[in-house]
């Protein structure tokens, strides 16, 4: 009998709130780099995502992630794309809870009734760690706006607004992006308090440009409200893609929300 199956590199359509990635299994030999990343990632030739993630066998976890931006460029957290494996992962293993290792470090992932809980690690806080070019308060950035730096993995640059509706995002993150105190770039932030303990936050994503959730994000903001003491430790943050739940606890910071595995398919790029 023929063997129809077709030839190419198989991959997985996920998203948490519509923060879309596209994921590939390595643990079958399959590689990525940043030409694939950004062939992939082009919405109009390719597959689309915000971010690609590789699979990977793990040595001290239950499996190894790596990350690229649609951009080409690689990341060091994405709390989103963690959340969707793992949701894959605990249901192929029948699993209730599991860990994953990525640049970040060790995390855990745990299913919950409302979706898929992982603990993106305690933030960084110390400007080199951030990091940032020069030692400044982390809390107050000598930027107009008077933002907040966090490190989740990756750089976060959090600026609390009157209305984060009413400010042109893409423009407003593509100016801050690249700003001379953030040598690796930044992602950034907009929110506003809707009430006690509930944020409405927007993303700007380093690489990727305006999504419509990030998870790492997130987590940075809920720090960043925490310590300026705008609310508790554990907050609702709502996106423009949904609601996530964000808890800044002793061991970490933990994530919470839905996943959605869309559909599988296979790249003959």
């Amino acid at each position: 009998m023929t063997d129809m199956r077709p030839s190419g590199l198989p991959f997985m359509k996920m998203h948490g709130l519509g923060n879309d990635f596209v994921v590939i299994d390595g643990r079958d030999g399959h590689a990525v780099d940043a030409d694939l990343a950004r062939a992939m990632g082009d919405r109009h030739r390719g597959v689309g995502f915000d971010q690609l993630a590789l699979i990977g066998d793990g040595t001290d976890a239950d499996v190894a992630l790596t990350f690229w931006n649609a951009d080409g460029s690689t990341a060091g957290a994405c709390g989103n794309a963690t959340r969707c494996i793992a949701a894959h992962e605990l249901a192929l293993r029948g699993l209730d809870t599991m860990t994953l290792r990525t640049e970040r470090g060790r995390l855990e992932a745990r299913a919950t009734p409302d979706g898929v809980s992982v603990n993106m690690g305690a933030p960084l806080l110390d400007w080199r760690d951030v990091p940032l070019a020069r030692d400044v308060d982390t809390l107050h950035l000598p930027i107009d706006g008077d933002p907040v730096a966090t490190g989740m993995g990756n750089p976060h640059c959090t600026f609390f607004v009157d209305d984060a509706e009413a400010v042109d995002l893409a423009a407003f993150g593509s100016a801050h992006e690249h700003h001379p105190l953030f040598p690796e770039g930044t992602n950034v932030q907009l929110a506003h308090l809707l009430g006690p303990d509930h944020l409405r936050m927007r993303v700007w994503e380093r690489g990727v440009g305006v999504t419509l959730a990030s998870g790492s994000s997130s987590c940075a903001v809920a720090v960043a409200a925490a310590r300026r003491g705008l609310t508790g430790r554990a907050v609702r943050i709502d996106l423009d893609g949904g609601t996530l739940m964000v808890d800044w606890r002793a061991d970490g910071v933990w994530m919470t929300g839905p996943t959605a595995h869309v559909f599988d398919g296979v790249w003959h790029g």
